[in-house]
């Protein structure tokens, strides 16, 4: 009679744990719906329509947030839009799913460079060089980009922000009393 009570809430907890498992799918079955989004994204990606191509791979992210090709889909095209910053938190995203996704982590890498984080972007590439057996291409793409270096940066056309733009007159007025 004592025991009654701890028996009747282990035997709770034991019923509730075990079927909050059954309810949960596999992280390697990913919603079809959000495969075949991730597909028309590539479709208008290629085309050239980054816009309608980021918009899909998102709606295939709402549809199944464990989807990490579209993550990285979804950071290529931040990457064409020189949006690195975006693009290495997106490739943050698909690696926090699977932390030794090559692709994820030589794209991050070349993120990196875009950004000019030259140095976070070797670290990446040491990693994927320890995960691939044999040379594989996106250890090649992460060296190729790491050699080139970060693209260069455009420099404003007025290097002192406080003094008059070239070509600008000067006013001198008496003070006003």
């Amino acid at each position: 009679m004592r025991f009654t009570p701890a028996a009747l809430a282990l035997s709770l907890l034991l019923v509730t744990v075990s079927s909050a498992g059954l309810g949960q799918r596999p992280d390697d079955e990913i919603d079809p719906r959000s495969v075949a989004l991730v597909e028309r994204g590539r479709v208008a990606q290629r085309a050239g329509n980054l816009a309608e191509a980021n918009g899909l791979y998102e709606t295939a992210l709402a549809v199944d947030p464990r989807n990490r090709t579209a993550f990285i889909a979804l950071a290529e095209v931040a990457r064409r839009q020189e949006l690195p910053g975006k693009a290495i938190r997106l490739y943050r995203d698909a690696l926090r799913l699977e932390p030794n996704d090559v692709r994820a982590l030589a794209g991050q890498g070349q993120a990196m460079v875009q950004k000019g984080a030259v140095e976070r972007a070797r670290a990446n590439l040491a990693r994927v060089r320890t995960l691939c057996t044999a040379p594989c291409s996106e250890a090649t793409a992460l060296q190729a980009a790491i050699t080139a270096g970060p693209p260069a940066r455009v420099v404003s056309a007025q290097a002192n922000p406080s003094a008059p733009p070239p070509g600008a007159e000067t006013q001198t007025r008496a003070p006003q009393n």
